[in-house]
This record gives C-alpha cells, sequence and structure tokens, in this order.
C-alpha cells in the first residue's frame, strides 16, 4: 500500500479505524507496519490504539477535537464542563473535551488537547443527541444532563455545597428546563442526590434574569 493510494482512499475521511484498511489487499501485520512507518514519518497521528488522524497538510478537511472524542471511545457522548461551556451554561470554554461513557473512564492527550472519559452506569446514559459543529455531527448532552452529569460525579466523591455550585459560574438560565432536570433527577434513588437537585432547582429559579 503506497502513501498515495491510501490518501486516494482517505483523505477526506482523516480520521478512521485500522479495521477500516481491510479495502487493502495486504496482510493485516504488513498494514500495521505501515501505520507505525507513517506515524514515525509524521504522516499520521495516532489518537488511541487502532484510531489514526492523517496529519496536516496531507488531510482535506479538518476534524473538530469534538468529533474525536465522540469517534474514538464507544460509546461515549460529550458532556460534563465541554457540554456546559458548547451549551452557554458557563462563561469559560473548556479546551479539553470532556465526556461520559458506559466504558472504563480514562484520559489521554493527543492533537494539543486533554480527552477526558467519565464513567457513567448505563442506566444514566441517556438525555443526549446530535448536534453540528463546524459542519460535522457530535453527541453530545443536553443541558440539563451535562449538569446532572456534573453533579452525579461531584457527589460520587465529595459532598453538595453551595461553594461547588458557585464555582461553576452559572449564567444564561432561562431556557433551563427545570421539568427535564427533574426527569433526569427522578431516575437516581439516592436521597442525598435528589436533596442536591433540589437545591440547584432553587438555584436556578432565583438566578434566572
Amino acid at each position: 500500500m503506497r502513501w498515495a493510494d491510501f490518501l486516494h482512499q482517505f483523505a477526506d475521511k482523516p480520521l478512521f479505524n485500522s479495521s477500516m484498511l481491510e479495502i487493502f489487499p495486504e496482510s493485516r501485520n504488513y498494514l500495521h507496519v505501515q501505520m507505525s512507518r507513517w506515524v514515525k514519518a509524521d504522516k499520521l497521528i495516532q489518537i488511541r490504539r487502532s484510531w489514526y488522524l492523517i496529519a496536516e497538510p496531507y488531510r482535506f478537511r479538518e476534524i473538530p477535537p469534538a468529533v474525536i472524542a465522540n469517534n474514538v471511545v464507544s460509546p461515549s457522548y460529550l458532556s460534563l464542563d465541554w457540554a456546559l461551556a458548547f451549551h452557554g451554561l458557563i462563561p469559560e470554554e473548556s479546551p479539553n473535551p470532556t465526556s461520559v461513557t458506559t466504558v472504563r473512564a480514562e484520559n489521554f492527550q493527543v492533537v494539543g488537547r486533554l480527552f477526558i472519559y467519565r464513567h457513567m452506569q448505563p442506566l444514566y446514559f441517556t438525555g443526549y443527541s446530535k448536534m453540528e459543529v463546524q459542519g460535522q455531527d457530535i453527541v453530545i448532552a443536553s443541558p440539563e444532563k451535562a449538569l446532572w452529569d456534573k453533579l452525579y460525579l461531584h457527589l460520587r466523591r465529595h459532598p453538595f455545597s453551595f461553594d461547588w455550585l458557585e464555582e461553576l459560574r452559572l449564567q444564561n438560565l432561562e431556557e433551563f428546563n427545570v421539568d427535564q432536570w427533574e426527569k433526569y433527577t427522578s431516575m437516581n434513588p439516592s436521597p442525598s442526590f435528589h436533596k442536591a437537585s433540589q437545591r440547584i432547582t432553587e438555584f436556578i429559579r432565583e438566578n434566572r434574569s
């Protein structure tokens, strides 16, 4: 497999899994060696395990970090700080994609970003949909579910406090769907979670413009 032949097939889909290389006649071992050579030559970037990204200037289009985050760990969806910033609920941008997944939690750093994945029980793996960013689809939590995930993961290690809530610097709460927030809360039987959720509901109602 020559570089020119590879680019002919993949330059317009620069994020790819090595399993997609089965369209070429060479053996799996040969393809693995070739991928390693191209990584060393800075033609490819190994994102994670069998996932690769064609390096600049060889790729025909850019792949947003959010799209990388969705694809290389499955199942997963963007949530927590990245989703809160995307929806405008917190003022600071989040350069590092934060996701939840039903597989094990992990972090890895590549293409100048830290990709963060937190484990979520399958029961709570909901509240997400497809949206478009830079002309490409991403799977992302709703504003309510992103905050719900943030609270859920916080309470696994720390007690709820207003200091924690105020540090989030929540904003643009006029469109926050409290009814949907409470539906998500009903999934969790924990009394402490319900108490914390109710305090957040009160905070949101008090701080709407």
